[in-house]
């Protein structure tokens, strides 16, 4: 088998709720979202997305994407699909770093692989484990007020997880806290994401206010080092983000007993193959994972609920599922929100479809 042709195309996904804010004052209303079509010589087409969260969050911009391709695609016109090793190998060859570029088409390369061997990829990835995944629910940076309002909804939707965006100014941020964990119980959880956004000082005063409070703290610092500093000096479970960025930084992390959780982000590591590789080195080391991606649609999501739904359950914490957030679907079979839970499709590959009439013309083809 061998890739014909890639073809890429852009869509534009907007919010059901409008917008979504979180640190540093960053916001979105939708989402520029690039969907890679891979086709082979025996028929069989590859899927893959990538949806960088704004150009501001992490070294990622939603253009790169498309420049990106353009820079290595040429380099696996030709290649087997279904050799992901070397596809990995022939990307890196071409274009070092920019991880966010080579996901989709990684992603691709694996929907392929199913569809030649008849698997879903969560065999291909390690078997199923459980029935449904575990979600959690993002509650954009709004009011105090206001973010515990939308936590009472969620509940009535099943929701039991809750990432509050904070990361803003540090007394507010304590009040969002405390505000949401008024309306919780032993059996919710409640993650209080800073991205980033706090410098140590401010993230020392919400860890030592909110100490009293069944909260994790995540990523509350930009710097690998403050995070570190911050984790020395709270109790509660610590999740670090932003910081893993690698297989190297992983190790590092967890040679400093730097965190308790790992967020794993699909894109932010290059494509499913160094995700599982990392997934695989947690579940040995028995570091739980929230297993997702920056954002996305129904590809995504399909990514997502696979690599999750092989995890081992005990080292899944949480996950999350893009289809609850956005106004438009563009597949057939993506997974579905139900009671806060999610399932993998049991079909060859990803499980997707793609309704090409959703996308309009490519924005350019590789051949």
């Amino acid at each position: 088998m061998k890739i014909t042709n890639i073809k890429v195309y852009k869509i534009d996904i907007p919010l059901k709720e409008g917008v979504y804010k979180w640190a540093h004052n960053n916001k979105v209303e939708k989402f520029d979202t690039s969907i890679i079509v891979i086709e082979t010589d025996s028929n069989v087409i590859g899927l893959g997305e990538v949806c960088t969260l704004g150009s501001s969050y992490l070294p990622a911009y939603s253009k790169g994407v498309r420049s990106g391709i353009l820079e290595i695609g040429q380099a696996i016109i030709g290649k087997d699909p279904t050799d992901i090793s070397n596809i990995n190998i022939q990307m890196e060859k071409k274009l070092k770093g920019h991880p966010y570029v080579k996901s989709p088409i990684d992603m691709a390369c694996w929907d392929i692989i199913g569809k030649n061997y008849k698997m879903p990829l969560w065999k291909l990835l390690g078997g199923k484990f459980g029935e449904q995944i575990d979600l959690y629910r993002a509650i954009s940076q709004e009011s105090p007020e206001l973010m515990r309002q939308k936590v009472v909804e969620y509940k009535k939707e099943g929701y039991s997880k809750f990432q509050l965006k904070v990361g803003g100014e540090y007394n507010e941020d304590i009040e969002r806290i405390k505000s949401v964990s008024s309306e919780l119980d032993h059996t919710n959880i409640l993650v209080a994401d800073a991205n980033t956004g706090w410098k140590s000082h401010e993230a020392i005063k919400v860890v030592k206010q909110t100490e009293s409070i069944d909260v994790y703290i995540e990523q509350p610092c930009e710097t690998y080092r403050d995070c570190l500093e911050i984790r020395k000096k709270t109790t509660n479970p610590f999740i670090l983000d932003e910081s893993i960025d690698s297989l190297n930084n992983f190790l590092q992390a967890y040679n400093d007993g730097a965190m308790d959780i790992i967020n794993l982000k699909i894109s932010k590591l290059g494509g499913i193959y160094k995700s599982k590789q990392i997934r695989d080195l947690c579940v040995e080391l028995k570091i739980p994972m929230t297993i997702e991606d920056s954002w996305g649609g129904d590809i995504a999501t399909a990514a997502i609920s696979h690599l999750a739904h092989s995890t081992p359950e005990k080292f899944r914490f949480s996950s999350t599922d893009f289809n609850s957030y956005n106004s438009l679907s563009y597949t057939d079979g993506s997974p579905k929100r139900i009671d806060g839970k999610m399932q993998a499709s049991d079909s060859f590959g990803l499980g997707v479809e793609l309704d090409y009439s959703m996308l309009g013309e490519p924005e350019f083809i590789i051949n």
